[in-house]
């Protein structure tokens, strides 16, 4: 893994949940090295968030923990934070989603840790910052998606907030925090010096709104929900074939007469009052009704392959199973296959940035609760086989 662009830097993973560990997943399949710090009891509260589980190990651990290294370790016990210590020494970034405060209390909050480290990049997540009136709070991905308004235009007119089927806040918030971490890298670089890394879950989907936020801000009306159109562009929606439900996304005025053209709609062509998308947007409740009416009149095949075939974009609304087996899928490695210690060969998701000079692996399954955690006491923290085993007695440190 040499080639890879992160080759050579330490993470010390002390997240858990999703947020975190999404972040250190990014910067492990693009060659970080991440040691995982989770407790000795449960570890990471994901392994028992089920079902589904595959020979004990729960899917939602699974989805975003490859490529890392489990060290069961209980550093709120004296012999446990001394090894910690020893394990900050080596390590280039840490990265921790705690509620504000909470390690600050024992010592290990960005001002101590950078005191004694002070080229170490500190990366916070929580639920609203390290800032403001709510800075204490915990945060959870529901509430950020409906306290951002994101859920307030999400779903149909007629029908209540809808959360989004993925935990948008707390995936952004991975991502963000990714973006700042490499930020601070690069900074570092420069500097020699790190740096805090401050991100919130409320602010990662506050600044997912962009074009919705904008509505709101040069108009002083809030947007609301559209259902699966597009409040600004017309048309671009979902539709129900014959068979099953197709989108479309016209997105330019020259769209809109190829499609009426391939779908032999000369009628809806010639009006001139549907001629720009201002037009077709002001005057979309009498449109998309003859629009559906023509559509429901053929299979989704039949109007996917005529659409594609003339240039227009479109696309089946699939389920995940569909999805995750569509050739264009694996022809760019969306799903890749490990050997897991356990489960045998398991596909997991692939990596999305595709760099043509050092590109990122998906080179080791998600491991097991304090799969590492001998290998990386012993050659990392610099302990012998017997502190090792003491510790293991003790409850302090578990091993797979």
């Amino acid at each position: 893994m040499s080639g890879a662009p992160l080759t050579g830097l330490t993470i010390l993973d002390l997240s858990r949940v999703l947020a975190g560990p999404y972040c250190t997943m990014l910067a492990a399949d693009l060659g970080a090295r991440v040691i995982k710090i989770e407790h000795p009891t449960s570890g990471d509260d994901t392994r028992g968030w089920g079902p589904p589980f595959t020979e004990g190990e729960s899917a939602y651990f699974l989805s975003i923990n490859r490529n890392k290294e489990s060290v069961a370790l209980d550093f709120k016990r004296p012999e446990g934070r001394a090894a910690l210590d020893r394990l900050l020494t080596r390590a280039d970034v840490v990265v921790e989603n705690f509620r504000p405060g909470t390690l600050d209390a024992i010592g290990l909050g960005y001002a101590d840790v950078a005191a004694k480290h002070p080229s170490l990049i500190y990366v916070s997540i929580s639920g609203f910052g390290r800032t403001g009136p709510r800075r204490h709070e915990a945060g959870y991905d529901a509430v950020a998606q409906a306290e951002s308004g994101l859920m307030s235009v999400t779903g149909t007119p007629d029908g209540p907030p809808i959360r989004l089927g993925v935990a948008v806040a707390d995936l952004a918030a991975g991502m963000f925090a990714f973006q700042g971490l490499l930020a601070a890298i690069i900074a570092r670089g420069r500097t020699g010096r790190g740096q805090l890394v401050d991100v919130a879950l409320l602010d990662a989907v506050t600044a997912l709104l962009t074009y919705q936020a904008e509505r709101y801000l040069t108009t002083g009306t809030a947007p609301t929900r559209a259902g699966n159109r597009h409040a600004s562009i017309a048309p671009y929606d979902a539709f129900q074939a014959a068979d099953g439900m197709l989108i479309l996304a016209i997105g330019s005025d020259a769209l809109w007469l190829t499609f009426c053209r391939a779908a032999g709609l000369t009628d809806l062509a010639a009006d001139a009052t549907l001629a720009t998308n201002a037009g077709r947007v002001h005057a979309y409740a009498t449109l998309r009704p003859r629009l559906a009416s023509a559509i429901a009149g053929r299979r989704r095949d039949e109007w996917i392959a005529m659409l594609r075939a003339a240039g227009v974009p479109t696309g089946a609304v699939r389920t995940i199973d569909e999805a995750l087996t569509d050739p264009q899928i694996a022809a760019r490695d969306m799903v890749a296959r490990v050997a897991h210690p356990t489960i045998g060969a398991l596909d997991v998701l692939g990596i999305p940035v595709k760099l043509s000079d050092t590109p990122g692996a998906v080179r080791a399954a998600p491991p097991l609760l304090g799969q590492h955690t001998r290998a990386v006491l012993r050659e990392d923290a610099g302990l012998d086989e017997d502190a090792i085993e003491r510790m293991r007695l003790a409850g302090v440190i578990r091993q797979a």
